[in-house]
């Protein structure tokens, strides 16, 4: 055999494993992601009970992330303007949408209702990702996806315990479900834009849009702006208040957004959002070891619930059953 039909042979197989290999790092991009995002409830948390207003808190997060990226973004291109430039829809959507717009709707939710209630809202995106992709491929999703669907929102509902506590207000409604459109596009923004465009120069420069959006809505009053000196308290120990927002604009946003996106680029919109439904469970636990909010049995079952749909999808995608969106 020669070496041009060895070659033949082996690179088909060759490029499956890669193909695999990056869909497996995907998935673990996404799962850091989720874990990362999850382990802003406690910092936020700790610096909210100072006096701090949730749009400050956002604003310093995304800006500090967004100039942590900044350079690496400058770097991703190497002088390519014309990706950029070709690509400033994507950047646009992402950084007013999925950045700015889902967390002013967040936090306009949870001033009107519980903040399970509004969290529940906003994950209601995933139901929107199946439904984006049902409508662009007219393809219906598969069993598999529709039932890894319907544990997700059952476990979702659990790991929340919102059963007892749950109010009902027409406006924080809305704002929530804005919240889930805003998660949603950055699941579909993330997936689809163009492989030129480096995913680090996605959330770079999506979050320096999303930092200008904030700051020129807290300007012209229709945020509201407070700040404190005052330490933060984390499992009893006293930290200064830099340190809750260095670790949610490091942890909690840059590396989140990075890693979100590559994962929603590997795996695609879909599975990227079923992963991202696991945010609630790694927010649960970091609640329990860093403010010892202890999860209940009914969220742990709830946890186990989020788990079983996230493999179900990615099963269904394995085997091909589930459509595909990338």
């Amino acid at each position: 055999m020669s070496a041009g039909e060895l070659a033949a042979e082996v690179t088909p197989a060759a490029r499956l494993k890669r193909s695999a290999l990056a869909v497996d790092l995907g998935l673990l991009a996404a799962v850091v992601s989720a874990a990362a995002f999850g382990s802003s409830g406690p910092f936020a948390k700790s610096l909210l009970v100072t006096g701090w207003a949730p749009p400050t808190i956002v604003t310093l997060r995304i800006g500090i992330a967004a100039l942590v990226l900044l350079g690496p973004a400058l770097w991703s291109l190497r002088g390519r303007w014309a990706v950029l430039r070709a690509e400033r829809g994507m950047i646009l959507a992402y950084g007013l949408v999925s950045v700015a717009g889902c967390q002013v709707a967040y936090f306009n939710a949870v001033a009107r209702m519980p903040v399970g209630v509004a969290l529940l809202l906003e994950y209601l995106g995933i139901i929107l990702v199946v439904l984006w992709v049902w409508a662009r491929t007219r393809r219906r999703p598969a069993p598999t996806v529709a039932l890894g669907g319907a544990l997700a929102v059952a476990g979702l509902v659990l790991v929340l315990d919102v059963a007892g506590s749950a109010t009902v207000d027409v406006v924080g409604v809305v704002w929530g479900l804005g919240a889930a459109v805003g998660l949603a596009a950055f699941f579909v923004i993330a997936s689809r834009a163009h492989s030129d465009l480096p995913a680090v120069a996605l959330a770079g420069f999506g979050m320096l849009v999303g930092t200008v959006a904030l700051v020129v809505l807290q300007l012209v009053g229709a945020l509201p702006t407070a700040w404190a000196s005052a330490d933060v308290t984390i499992r009893g120990v006293h930290l200064p208040w830099y340190a809750a927002i260095l670790e949610l604009a490091l942890v909690a946003a840059a590396a989140a957004y990075l890693l979100g996106t590559i994962g929603a680029r590997a795996l695609g919109s879909t599975v990227a959002s079923f992963v991202g439904l696991t945010e609630v469970l790694f927010a649960v636990l970091l609640a329990w070891l860093l403010l010892g909010e202890l999860p209940g049995p009914i969220q742990l079952v709830g946890g186990a619930l989020i788990l079983a749909g996230v493999v179900a999808v990615r099963v269904g995608e394995l085997r091909g059953s589930g459509f595909r969106d990338t």
